[in-house]
């Protein structure tokens, strides 16, 4: 009995873990990643516990991802438009001179 009781905790040691990525916005690759080499847990663990989750909670998951996606391709355009204004202002210094 204690086998299956201390691999529960273990599995919901590994769920508590994976709502930490979640906070910060990981994807499950990334989780997978992270809980790899931060605590130990085996990527096939993660990606199991994880495949029960978005069973379990399918449409906060697909929420999740498209809301992940979106952040993605705000960072992308942010990034853009930081690249052009530095140009940009890396120009008019030198026409400056």
């Amino acid at each position: 009995m204690g086998d299956s009781s201390s691999s529960a905790s273990y599995i919901k040691l590994v769920h508590h873990l994976i709502e930490k990525c979640m906070c910060f916005n990981l994807s499950k690759e990334e989780c997978m990643d992270a809980l790899e080499k931060h605590a130990n847990v085996n990527p096939v663990i993660t990606s199991t516990v994880w495949k029960e989750l978005e069973k379990e909670n399918k449409e906060f998951f697909e929420t999740y991802n498209k809301e992940r996606e979106k952040r993605h391709i705000e960072a992308e355009t942010m990034q853009q438009i930081q690249k052009m204004l530095s140009e940009a202002a890396a120009s008019k210094s030198s026409d400056d001179d």
